[in-house]
C-alpha cells in the first residue's frame, strides 16, 4: 500500500491510496419508500446503495456507490477519498487489474445544487420573505444549505477524480 497524492479542499483532505484488495465484503443497502403501495414490489420504490468494504494493506476502505464497484479479491486498485471515523471513504477509484475507472456523477450534483440555489433566489425575492414570514425564511435557509452541500460534494468528487487521473 502506498499513499500517492494528497489534496485539501476547504477542510476536507482528499487522499489517494494504491494497493491490493483484500478481505472484500460487498453489501447492498436498500431503503423502501414509506409511501409505496404494499402490493407493489417494483424496484422503482427502492433506493439502493452498494457498499464495498475491503482493505488496502493495513487501511480499512469503505465505498458507497449507486452502482456496484467492479473489484475482486487481489485486484490492484487506486482509491481517492477522505478519512471518516476509522475508515477511508472512497469518492473515485481506478482498478488497474480490470482496467475500470469509476466515480459518482458530479455533474448531477452540480445541476441539483444549481436547482436548489435558483429556488432559494426565487424565495429570497418573494413577498413573503420581504414581509418577514418565518416559514419562507426557513425554506430559504434550507434550500441554500442543500445547494451548498451538493456543490461542495461535487467539488470533492472532482478533486478525487483529478488525483486518480494523474
Amino acid at each position: 500500500m502506498s499513499i500517492s497524492k494528497s489534496s485539501s479542499l476547504l477542510s476536507t483532505s482528499i487522499n489517494s491510496i494504491s494497493g491490493t484488495v483484500s478481505n472484500l465484503n460487498n453489501e447492498l443497502l436498500e431503503y423502501v419508500n414509506p409511501e409505496k403501495p404494499t402490493h407493489d414490489h417494483s424496484s422503482v420504490y427502492y433506493k439502493r446503495f452498494f457498499i464495498s468494504k475491503f482493505n488496502l494493506g493495513d487501511k480499512a476502505i469503505e465505498a458507497k456507490f449507486s452502482m456496484p464497484m467492479k473489484i475482486a479479491e487481489g485486484d490492484q486498485i487506486t482509491v481517492s477519498g477522505y478519512l471518516k471515523d476509522s475508515a477511508f471513504q472512497v469518492l473515485a477509484y481506478n482498478n488497474q487489474t480490470q482496467q475500470v475507472t469509476s466515480n459518482e456523477n458530479w455533474i448531477v450534483l452540480v445541476l441539483g445544487a444549481l436547482f436548489f440555489f435558483i429556488v432559494a433566489i426565487g424565495l429570497f425575492n418573494s413577498e413573503l420573505v420581504a414581509e418577514g414570514a418565518l416559514i419562507p425564511k426557513l425554506f430559504l435557509f434550507g434550500f441554500t444549505l442543500v445547494a451548498i452541500y451538493m456543490g461542495y460534494r461535487a467539488l470533492l468528487i472532482r478533486e478525487a477524480i483529478k488525483l486518480i487521473s494523474n
